[in-house]
């Protein structure tokens, strides 16, 4: 127990750049919309300004869960929960507002939602009623194969402390995941294809679930007058080892009732080494293949390093490296892991925002962190 502590807390020290402070916790009233006052603590400690404060006790989502069955890839699965949390910061300080998990939609309520619209024969057909449809996907029709372009909702909550030292609701962020490829099946020999959906038909079509999604988020008593963002997130095609992005959102403050427009969202993930990272990012793909050089010069068992790289309006904003080890033993891998960490000081950009995982067979065994702006490098050796 006392070793996962330590790893624990050395995490925190590394995400930071520096040593925690614990301070006394505050104590408030959390306002609930089922009107029942509840106590709650908020925690003193934040790892940085990039990172909310959360509630205690922590309450999950009523959708908890459904994220894992409604998205194709365990890296769309991270970073739209992730993602979302960065694009409410344009609306949402991370200095006012704390994060706490959506409570307005729950399991049901979402998986009615990414259903197809039906036709009045449908509904029949079906044996629903008309106030079952409610889906937020377009009617096929016999012969026609219309793509299914929502995949999922995730609804985020932020509160935000009054001067009575209540808590109540301060705002919401909803994320669309939207479908970047439909796949059609050949009924007939059984083959799929793949075809691509444009930008601007996704930007087209979510813009147009957003206005429906608000207008049914506005009826619930608890929501209508509290600001409300919806963001657009592109998934990746399965096959993809990057995840997808988010390219646009939108605000409605509490005195209104309709979209009014959309800000763009300038993000990319890339993957290197990968011929994409190369042609649009050569300075930054230089620098991965000198690093990439220098290890296999000086460490031949080691198995390959790979980053994925998230660019914020073409620049570059996070890089997350692996190396894969083969294990030979302890001494060596924390050998390996003093080098790679000078190696990481010394030939990536001060700019860089930078984590290096070094793992093995057995699992994680070394994590390096750079923080841009810092001269320091940090290293945790897993036990």
């Amino acid at each position: 127990m006392k070793k996962g502590i330590s790893v624990a807390l050395s995490a925190l020290v590394l995400l930071g750049g520096c040593a925690p402070t614990f301070e006394k916790q505050d104590q408030v009233v959390q306002e609930n919309q089922d009107s029942e006052a509840k106590k709650a603590i908020i925690p003193s400690f934040q790892i940085s300004k990039e990172y909310y404060k959360t509630m205690l006790p922590y309450e999950t989502s009523n959708t908890r869960g459904v994220v894992v069955n409604d998205l194709g890839s365990r890296y769309d699965i991270n970073e739209i929960e992730t993602g979302l949390l960065r694009v409410a910061q344009n609306r949402f300080s991370t200095d006012e507002y704390f994060f706490k998990e959506g409570q307005f939609l729950n399991k049901k309520m979402v998986d009615s939602w990414l259903q197809r619209k039906y036709t009045s024969e449908q509904l029949k057909e079906k044996g629903l009623k008309e106030s079952d449809n409610v889906g937020l996907n377009p009617v096929q029709a016999k012969g026609e194969n219309a793509p299914i372009y929502l995949a999922h909702v995730v609804e985020h909550n932020y509160l935000m402390k009054k001067e009575d030292n209540k808590v109540r609701l301060g705002g919401v962020a909803i994320a669309l995941s939207l479908n970047s490829v439909q796949y059609e099946t050949n009924m007939s020999n059984g083959t799929r294809t793949v075809k691509n959906i444009s930008n601007e038909v996704l930007k087209e079509q979510g813009a147009k679930i957003a206005g429906e999604v608000l207008n049914r988020l506005r009826q619930k008593k608890e929501l209508q007058n509290v600001p409300i963002m919806i963001s657009l997130y592109k998934q990746a095609p399965k096959d993809q080892v990057v995840p997808g992005h988010f390219f646009a959102y939108t605000t409605v403050e509490p005195d209104q009732n309709g979209i009014q427009d959309w800000k763009g969202i300038n993000e990319d993930y890339y993957l290197f080494p990968s011929p994409e990272a190369q042609e649009n990012h050569p300075n930054d793909y230089k620098v991965f293949n000198e690093l990439k050089t220098d290890i296999e010069k000086y460490f031949p068992v080691y198995t390959g390093l790979t980053g994925q790289a998230l660019y914020q309006d073409q620049k570059l904003s996070k890089m997350e490296f692996e190396v894969a080890l083969s294990f030979q033993g302890k001494a060596e891998t924390i050998g390996f892991a003093q080098h790679l960490t000078n190696m990481i000081g010394k030939q990536t950009p001060d700019s860089w925002d930078v984590e290096l995982l070094v793992s093995s067979s057995y699992g994680p065994e070394a994590l390096i962190v750079k923080k841009p702006g810092s001269k320091e490098t940090y290293l945790h050796i897993y036990e």
